[in-house]
């Protein structure tokens, strides 16, 4: 951690388009050294919040804004070509496709979670994933896989970085671009990632370390969707 070594944090204009952030008039940049550059005001604004409400000390963490705009420029913008193949991968093995053979009530739940997502996918991308019962792994139609690949190629950057985010996060490439195309909110890409947890949960109870990591997928999960929501602001 740094000690906080400025007063005021304010949006500016970049020469060029978009937006930078200044800590007492000095703009900043990524941890790779590249300007600090926000495609809208409102994001800029959030970053800028964020460097605002350091204390003492700065801690990085705290700025999830911050942290994948500088993915988008540092990471995604260099290694845009490998980032695709690893979140398009997650179409082969996307969490809404594994379902349990029982309890009813548990492969009821997932159903009615789940499925309409994998409709809304075929639907929106023409990508008709094959959904199954066990954890034996099913092979995917490779047009339909071309198909979710495609729908990741064609994300800019800072939504690539979202994305990715989300993909890691929920187990699912479905729900990430569902998220990233407003289908769903951060409250449903949840429930939808974290179904069979808590169904566990309600069955046998849920001790502290469990706790603790849901609350930081939710957490993970509502920075990404603010994040692409400030990009359409």
């Amino acid at each position: 951690m740094t000690k906080r070594f400025y007063k005021e944090a304010a949006v500016t204009d970049m020469e060029g388009g978009g937006h930078g952030v200044a800590l007492d008039g000095r703009p900043i940049r990524t941890p790779g050294g590249a300007p600090l550059t926000a495609p809208t005001a409102v994001l800029a604004e959030a970053i800028a919040a964020e460097w605002a409400a350091q204390e003492d000390e700065i801690h990085p963490l705290t700025m999830p804004m911050m942290r994948l705009a500088a993915t988008a420029i540092d990471r995604i913008g260099k290694e845009r070509a490998a980032i695709v193949g690893q979140i398009a991968a997650y179409g082969g093995s996307d969490l809404l496709c594994y379902r349990a053979e029982s309890p009813a009530p548990l492969v009821e739940r997932q159903a009615a979670l789940w499925q309409p997502l994998l409709d809304w996918a075929a639907e929106t991308h023409g990508a008709r994933l094959t959904a199954t019962r066990g954890i034996t792994h099913v092979a995917q139609d490779r047009a339909a896989l071309d198909a979710l690949r495609a729908a990741v190629e064609a994300l800019d950057d800072c939504r690539l970085a979202a994305v990715s985010q989300l993909t890691a996060t929920c187990g699912s490439l479905v729900i990430a671009l569902a998220v990233a195309a407003h289908h769903i909110g951060a409250p449903q890409a949840t429930a939808a990632s974290l179904l069979d947890e808590n169904w566990q949960a309600e069955q046998w109870g849920e001790d502290a370390e469990a706790t603790e990591r849901h609350e930081n997928l939710a957490r993970e999960i509502e920075d990404a969707a603010r994040f692409l929501e400030f990009l359409e602001t």
